[in-house]
Order: structure tokens, then sequence, then C-alpha cells
């Protein structure tokens, strides 16, 4: 091995087709892929895992995530709007109020291994 700017890279030029066969029969397709890069971008946002952080705990209306992330409700609606959108959260009525959870189980496991990735020492 020889390192290439930090990287380790290999000094041989072998290609290992079995390896090569076994990945490509098993890709994803690119639909896939590009909806999966989408999720994670939508996570990629500050604001956005906080908020997700927050119905992780409990459902809440728009008002409680503001004050809980000291924003204004018109910033933390547009939030729950895209969050909404990548089926990340979901919303029931409540007489005049509304309020915010998150979608499935899925997010759950998503969140909690990316803290405990986060975490990990």
């Amino acid at each position: 091995m020889k390192e290439n700017q930090g990287i380790d890279v290999c000094s041989c030029t072998e290609i290992h087709e079995d390896c090569i066969e076994c990945v490509k029969n098993s890709m994803l397709e690119e639909k896939v892929f590009r909806d999966l890069s989408s999720l994670f971008k939508v996570l990629g946002d500050f604001t956005r895992i906080k908020i997700i952080y927050a119905l992780f705990k409990k459902e809440l209306c728009v008002c409680d995530i503001a004050e809980i992330l000291k924003m204004s409700q018109s910033a933390i609606s547009h939030q729950l709007r895209i969050l909404k959108t990548a089926r990340l959260v979901k919303f029931r009525r409540d007489g005049k109020s509304v309020y915010y959870s998150l979608d499935d189980e899925h997010i759950n496991r998503l969140f909690n291994a990316g803290l405990e990735h986060v975490e990990h020492n």
C-alpha cells in the first residue's frame, strides 16, 4: 500500500473480478440511490436534526418547537414542510392545534444509529 494525500491506496493494479461481480449484481437502482441521497440531504441540516430530536422525545406543535429551538414559528413551519415532504414527520389536528411527530419507527432507528455513530469513541 502507498499513501496518496492521506488516503491508503493499493500499489497493485489487480482487478478482483469476483468482488466486482458480487457488488455489481447487488447494486441498487439509480432512483433508490437518488432517493437515499435526498433523504440524507434533508437530514444534513442542523435545525432539522434538532427538530427530529425534539419530536423523538415528544409529539409537539409548531409553537412548542419554536420555543424549544428559540426560532420563529415561520422558520419552524418551513423546516417542518421539508421534513413532511421527505416523509420524516407527520401531523395530526386537534381542534385549532396541529401536532407533529416522527413519521414512523424507521426515523427513530435512523436517528439513533447516527447518534450512536457520532458518540462512539
